[in-house]
Formats: C-alpha cells, structure tokens, sequence
C-alpha cells in the first residue's frame, strides 16, 4: 500500500501557508493515482537497526498513550483516503480533539516513526490448515514493513492459547515458531486476545499493537464478548484485526466474527480487515506495518477531570478544505479515568 510521502511536503506547506484549495487539490490528484502497487510502499526495509536518538524514543517511550493517570493524554491518530491509503504531511493545525463535546487544546503533536511493541495474535485452529502458507508470509511482511527497533511476541491458539514467541527484537524468532505450526482443534480467539493484553505489561516501549489473524469467531473461551471489549478499551493497546472469513460461514460463531473484531479493533483505535481469499494476507499486514509507522500522536492535558474511573470520549476530526472530506482520521474512542 501506497504511503503519500512524495508529496508531504507541498502539501503540509500548502495548507500552512497559502490555504490553497486549488493547490492542495493539485497535490494529491498528481500524488494519490500515480501510487497504487502495495509494493511501493515507501517504509525502511528491515536491515540494520536505525540508530534513533535517544531523547526522541525517550520522549515518546515514557509516556504513556492513552493513561488517563498523567496529566497528558496521547492519541495515536491514522489517515486515510477511501482507498485506504496513508496520508503524511499533515500539521498540528490539520487536527482537532474533542473529550466528549468540549474541544482540546493539542499541547503534543508528533509524526515521527517511533518503535513499538506488537503482539502477533495467531489462529492455529483447525480451520487454518490450507492458509498457514500465507499466514507466514504475511506475519513476515507485517515484519518487513515495521520499525527496526519494534519488539515482537506471538501467541498461537486452537483450543487454548499459549505464547509461542517471548518477547524479541528478531522477527527471525517468529519465523522460526511458525515453520512446524500443525493447525488442528477449536478457536479460543478471546482467550487469546487477553493474554495478549496481559502480556503487554511487561512491553519495552509505551506504545503497543496487537495483530489479531483469524479465519473464524470464537467458539472455545473462558472470557466473555463483553469482558474482552472492557478489556481492550481500559487498555493502551492499538488493536488491529485480520479476518480470513469464509463468503458462507457454516457456523453462527464465524458469520459473527467479522464483526467480533471489528467493534474490539475500533474502540482502540485500530482496524479491521477482511478477506475472502488467503492470498491478500500479506498484503493487508504489510499495509498495518505501514501504517503504525506513519501515524500522528496527538497530546492533550484533560480539564477538570474527576478521579470517577469513568470512560470518556475521544473524538478526532480534520481541520481541512471541504475538498478533502474524504480524508477520514482513525483513532480510539475514549480513555477510562482513574479511580480514588
């Protein structure tokens, strides 16, 4: 998938300086049709580490991004076009925060490729025997595209879940885990997408995703719908979903899981996929790789924000031309306050 770097430049200036909208439209109709190949997707190859100072990871690792525990509140935000395209380039000045209706002032505005923890939530059910081919691939193109410096673990499920890579800076160590996975048994999806909570405890860098790749919904956990969405929304964690879902779901679990993911990758500010085909997987995680390396974090300090333990709405909007409503922004939904 197509990043708009190529272009950042005219366009933030335009919309600082000029305001042009004859301008602006220029940019992205030479910029948007002229990069359609998922394979031009403009990130750094993983290689040699890149060397990042250390105030910059400092900076945005000490912080947590959505506590509502400190006074200032960070909110990964994502754009994108109707073809899902990531646009770059944009200001501080392009946004706008709202907690519940009252608007925010952004003290914090960053888009530096920063690195993360990621948690690779992997179905090994039955269901999953003819994919596997592509699931590997696809968690190694997921690893291509992600900063050099991401941390990764992954838990596998089928009946239960289990952590089959600890945390590692080697995607290698992934790759090596999934070489002799045999799918076989039920799907313990819930299960599994908790213990990838859990696990983010003990993460190196505050800012953490979770992958979730499944051909079905949940039939075989102990946690329920609600307490894995409660979850998920207390935590700090992006959740972003790719489900491999059959046109005719023989079973009432998997015609629901489409939608599972959906409503548990959305109230964190993440995304959800879906796909007839096994063959798009790598290119829908190489595009997530992208995407959590091209993200904004935005920053704000909440006013007179009682310690009620209370969820509070986020909403993040566009400051643009009404020539580019088209343009969406991407990010969680709310925060839950402290509690005495």
């Amino acid at each position: 998938m197509p990043v708009l770097r190529n272009a950042s430049h005219v366009f933030a200036a335009a919309l600082q300086i000029t305001l042009s909208v004859f301008l602006l439209l220029g940019v992205l109709d030479t910029a948007l049709p002229a990069q359609t190949d998922v394979n031009d997707v403009h990130v750094v190859p993983r290689r040699s580490p890149i060397a990042l100072s250390d105030a910059l990871v400092s900076s945005v690792g000490g912080l947590h991004l959505i506590k509502s525990d400190v006074n200032l509140v960070l909110v990964p935000v994502s754009v994108t076009d109707p073809l899902e395209r990531l646009v770059t380039g944009l200001n501080q000045e392009n946004f706008q925060l709202f907690e519940g209706k009252k608007p925010q002032e952004i003290r914090h505005f960053s888009s530096e490729d920063v690195p993360i923890s990621v948690g690779i939530i992997l179905d090994a059910s039955g269901s999953m025997g003819n994919k596997m081919d592509r699931v590997r691939e696809a968690v190694s193109q997921f690893c291509d595209a992600a900063n050099p410096r991401d941390e990764f673990f992954m838990v596998m499920f089928s009946d239960e879940p289990r952590v089959a890579t600890d945390f590692t800076f080697s995607p290698e160590d992934l790759e090596r885990d999934l070489l002799f996975t045999k799918p076989k048994g039920r799907t313990a999806l819930l299960d599994a997408i908790y213990l990838g909570l859990h696990m983010m405890d003990n993460a190196t860098y505050a800012k953490k995703a979770l992958l979730i790749i499944s051909d079905g919904g949940d039939n075989h956990s102990r946690y329920t719908e609600k307490e894995i969405k409660t979850a998920a929304r207390e935590s700090d964690v992006m959740v972003y979903a790719v489900g491999t879902f059959d046109r005719y779901a023989p079973t009432q679990e998997e015609m629901l899981g489409p939608g599972l993911l959906s409503q548990i990758a959305s109230s964190t500010g993440g995304r959800s996929f879906v796909v007839e085909n096994a063959v798009a997987l790598p290119e829908i995680t190489r595009r997530i790789g992208a995407e959590l390396r091209t993200q904004y974090v935005l920053g704000y300090r909440p006013q007179d924000v009682a310690p009620d333990g209370k969820w509070h709405k986020i909403q993040v909007k566009l400051r643009l031309p009404k020539k580019f409503s088209f343009l969406r922004a991407h990010a969680r939904s709310g925060y839950y306050a402290a509690s005495r």
